[in-house]
């Protein structure tokens, strides 16, 4: 007796889809439009009736805008090997990048600067970013690595953020654009609840407000006693990368506001140049 192929089911590639629809607000007719593929067809691979080929894969992630990491993870769901490496900052293949971002880094000096990834952790940071952190916080090491749970943290350097509303709900605005963004990513809705739930935090900034966007030139003042530190800060990204960790790459370089701040930064970074001979 003959029986019928068993149909290819593939539910979490047709979740995938389902939900990266929905975060571009496309209809499946949309989507078939914009990928140039039969909307009958599309029907049947989120269904999972029906198996895209690599080709098509790619389609749909060009048409939805996917970041790379998301669309390897797309490939893996239907059945093939991830197209795009995620290869370590320190590994020998991305040397030169990394000497790049250290120059960046060196040339901000005596300002600061600091490389981020994609869940807003430091990975790498310039000498003038360290002195000015320890400068704000009396000594005292922060004790987180991520930026935004630094600053939603009131233990860490939230108080010494003279304007933290306006600074962390930039940082909330941005949070949950990424969270919409990118939906499979778990880690950052995790980071965004964890840091919804810090005391002090205004219960609006729950629910994304899609009518406010991200402040284009946000400045942050920083005190301590008498000294407010202010900067603003431009974002340096990797154009046009075939890398997972060099898209997700970001080089934040601030900028004194005002004299005060620029000769407060150069103070710190004399100080500190003197305590370093005076060690030898």
């Amino acid at each position: 007796m003959n029986r019928a192929a068993t149909p290819i089911r593939d539910l979490r590639l047709g979740a995938l889809l389902r939900e990266w629809r929905a975060a571009r607000r496309l209809s499946q007719m949309d989507l078939a439009l914009d990928a140039g593929v039969s909307p009958r067809h599309l029907s049947c691979v989120e269904t999972g009736k029906a198996q895209p080929s690599r080709e098509m894969v790619a389609r749909l992630a060009d048409a939805l805008d996917m970041p790379l990491r998301e669309r390897n993870a797309l490939l893996v769901a239907a059945g093939f090997a991830p197209r795009y490496p995620e290869t370590a900052l320190a590994t020998p293949e991305l040397s030169q990048v990394r000497r790049a971002i250290e120059f960046v880094l060196a040339q901000q000096e005596p300002y600061p600067a600091f490389v981020l990834n994609r869940h807003w952790d430091v990975l790498m940071a310039n000498d003038a970013a360290l002195r000015v952190n320890a400068f704000v916080m009396n000594g005292r090491a922060s004790a987180h690595t991520n930026i935004i749970r630094q600053i939603f943290d009131p233990a860490d350097l939230r108080g010494a953020v003279d304007n933290w509303e306006e600074v962390a709900g930039d940082l909330i605005r941005h949070l949950h654009g990424e969270v919409a963004a990118a939906p499979s990513d778990t880690a950052a809705r995790e980071l965004l609840d964890e840091v919804l739930a810090y005391p002090g935090v205004p219960a609006r900034w729950r629910l994304r407000d899609v009518e406010s966007a991200p402040t284009p030139l946000l400045t942050t003042v920083l005190r301590r006693d008498e000294h407010r530190l202010r900067f603003f800060s431009t974002i340096t990204t990797f154009g046009t990368p075939h890398d997972v960790t060099l898209e997700e790459l970001r080089i934040e370089c601030c900028f004194p506001v005002d004299d005060a701040t620029a000769a407060l930064c150069r103070q710190l970074a004399s100080e500190a140049k003197e305590a370093k001979e005076a060690a030898r």
